[in-house]
């Protein structure tokens, strides 16, 4: 079965700096699509970042030139890298890929933004 396991969340002060890593198992990694998505309090999820199987990024534009999303096949594992963080990006990110036309995802990992 598909598992996405994120790890890296925490409290960061504004302008500081954050990894966030998704561990995949169940799919063929390195011919799977990665994403990451966000959900912050009272608001709907949105995709943030997502990487092709052949390693082209793309970005939400609320994060470009932030935010960077990397990939390393051979340890089935998708990061994203975030810096100059504000408390606008203060929310539980998610890891979501698909596979076979359904969506999977993590469990969340909760970065806060704050003094």
């Amino acid at each position: 079965q598909v598992q996405l396991v994120e790890s890296g969340g925490g409290l960061v002060q504004p302008g500081g700096s954050l990894r966030l890593s998704c561990a995949a198992s169940g799919i063929i990694f390195s011919i799977s699509a990665m994403a990451w998505y966000r959900q912050a309090p009272g608001k709907q999820r949105e995709l943030v970042a997502r990487i092709t199987n052949n390693g082209r990024p793309n970005y939400v534009d609320s994060v470009k030139g932030r935010f960077a999303i990397s990939r390393d096949n051979a340890k089935n594992t998708v990061y994203l890298q975030m810096n100059s963080l504000s408390p606008e990006d203060t929310a539980v990110y998610y890891c979501n890929t698909m596979k076979f036309g359904v969506d999977y995802w993590g469990k969340g990992a909760l970065v806060t933004v704050s003094q």
